[in-house]
């Protein structure tokens, strides 16, 4: 767990940051969906982003990965400004929605995607069966993808985003339609690689995975309305579960509209 010590709601740390976001706002067309948000990820944590559909969880990491360049306020990861080409290959993104080639394989998928990180044929081979052994997959690695359920394809949408051994893996809600017995052992996984140095960043709308993270951020409406561990987000107002929280914070940010 995080050695950080909390003021309130907020971090007070001597460790690095990993990724900086401040003053972020982004619009489409008219309609504002994130209003100044500012965090700070430290390395080697999992940190989590809470919050019901629509609120700017997707946008935000899409932000932090450097798909979308945000309206106004500054992103730092691993030090530098995003977005930025060359810091791509030392992120992996997993989305929502699954962009894979149905009619290849899962091993073709991944041996394409390794060619793009221009990782070498015999470290990708080595890579492949790894990761596809991650998320159980490797006896259905010569099945087309077309083939495959919809949790499968999320189990190799994961298997995608980590094959390249990324310095920072960013997963917008990972585990929807993942059985809970992988749904473990997927978060087992997180956890050691999180204590191996790798940056992990969750979205999530399942109390549950939030209690996993390390440090979470609760979202509504575009806006932060709490940052701290699980733990600290509970003491601070005596609550007795994440959900409590998530509801008081959220409640109290509203009535102050």
């Amino acid at each position: 767990m995080s050695n950080h010590s909390f003021i309130g709601e907020k971090r007070v740390s001597g460790k690095q940051d990993c990724i900086v976001l401040e003053k972020i706002n982004h619009r489409f067309g008219d309609k504002q969906v994130l209003f100044d948000v500012n965090l700070s990820v430290p390395n080697g944590l999992i940190y989590g982003l809470l919050g019901p559909s629509g609120c700017g969880k997707t946008t935000t990491v899409k932000i932090m990965a450097g798909i979308l360049e945000a309206a106004s306020g500054s992103v730092l990861v691993l030090g530098e400004k995003m977005p930025k080409l060359s810091l791509m290959n030392r992120l992996g993104y997993m989305a929502q929605s699954d962009a894979l080639y149905p009619l290849l394989t899962a091993e073709e998928n991944l041996s394409f995607f390794s060619g793009l990180y221009g990782m070498n044929r015999k470290k990708a081979k080595e890579r492949i069966l790894e990761v596809m052994a991650l998320v159980n997959l490797l006896d259905h690695r010569a099945k087309a993808v077309a083939a495959y359920s919809g949790g499968m394809k999320r189990r190799l949408s994961l298997a995608l985003a980590l094959l390249h051994e990324p310095e920072v893996l960013i997963l917008d809600e990972p585990t929807v339609g993942i059985d809970p017995v992988l749904r473990k052992s997927i978060w087992d996984a997180l956890n050691t690689m999180a204590q191996q140095g790798m940056t992990i960043i969750v979205t999530t709308h399942v109390m549950d995975e939030a209690e996993k993270c390390h440090e979470l951020a609760m979202m509504r409406d575009g806006c932060l309305i709490a940052q701290g561990t699980p733990l600290q987000l509970q003491k601070n107002i005596g609550a007795s579960s994440i959900e409590e929280a998530f509801i008081h914070y959220g409640g109290g940010a509203q009535n102050e509209n």
